[in-house]
């Protein structure tokens, strides 16, 4: 179903990270394993919209949440503009295909007073792993980077006389976050305990492993969940949870939309505006509950 040559055209034209070119192909995979079984289609030529339908009536039957659908269904509609212009298709047949409807969800978020007692109460003794992941920690929240942003840092990017941090993000757009000197301070003590502890270690990354390996996704996860499990019981527990923490601790003290938007590596504003639905909802329960005319029992 010319998969391989959308994948290559993602990662090489398009510059999309490999973390993103993956989900797009098992996105793929599975539409195609649902052709295949289904209706014994493997040419992209003959898929029609109601073949796609009917693998959406199937993602529902098997409970994926609408969210999940949707994206799944923007990965087909690149797909197929992507066979549009090799000419493999006339036209895509997710022109009669609609999305389906989101309801607006706010990010999640934690609050400001329970990611402050996580970093003043954390350890920050001469002992490698502990340190590294509270400074990853921190530094995830104090700079709202992504987890792929997070894992491909070097030790290289970090500038301590500017006190800026050179980020990759989507696209291989590359954005400078400033850091405060208590930060920067925090990760000179971290690279000083990082190269007694690995002298010999090549320069794989800003993230080693305990082994002094290069780090990797699972592990970035992993440290930032197991840290805001000890502050918070809320569903969502990842390094995004901080980034969403980050634009709407920024929002709630007044911070530029323009601002925020760059700071995250936004390309539009649209993004962006999210954080500050957030804070308008935290306003109205504050009026709600001290406003004496505010109709709240």
């Amino acid at each position: 179903m010319t998969i391989a040559g959308f994948l290559k055209y993602l990662q090489y034209e398009k510059r999309f990270s490999m973390h993103t070119v993956e989900a797009y192909k098992v996105d793929l995979e599975q539409f195609s394993c649902f052709l295949q079984s289904q209706y014994e289609i493997v040419e992209p030529t003959i898929i029609q919209h109601i073949h796609i339908r009917s693998w959406a009536v199937s993602l529902m039957e098997q409970k994926y949440s609408a969210s999940s659908i949707r994206r799944k269904l923007s990965t087909l509609k690149s797909y197929f503009r992507f066979l549009q212009r090799e000419q493999v298709i006339a036209r895509s047949p997710m022109l009669q295909v609609s999305l389906p409807k989101l309801g607006k969800r706010l990010p999640s978020v934690v609050p400001e007073q329970h990611l402050e007692h996580l970093l003043n109460s954390a350890d920050l003794s001469d002992d490698y792993e502990k340190l590294r992941n509270r400074v990853l920690v921190e530094l995830c929240y104090l700079t709202g980077m992504r987890r792929a942003e997070l894992l491909n840092l070097k030790v290289s990017d970090l500038n301590f006389s500017s006190f800026t941090i050179k980020v990759l993000g989507k696209g291989n757009k590359e954005r400078l976050i400033p850091i405060s000197h208590a930060m920067a301070t925090l990760l000179r003590q971290y690279l000083e305990v990082r190269q007694r502890s690995f002298p010999n270690t090549p320069e794989l990354g800003l993230w080693l492993t305990k082994n002094g390996k290069a780090a990797y996704p699972k592990l970035i996860y992993r440290i930032v969940k197991e840290a805001l499990s000890t502050i918070t019981t809320q569903e969502k527990r990842s390094p995004h949870v901080l980034r969403h923490s980050f634009a709407t601790h920024l929002s709630d003290h007044g911070a530029d939309l323009n601002a925020i938007k760059e700071l995250l590596g936004h390309s539009s504003l649209a993004a962006t505006q999210i954080y500050t639905h957030h804070s308008i909802e935290r306003l109205k329960k504050i009026y709600q509950q001290a406003h004496p005319k505010s109709g709240a029992e």
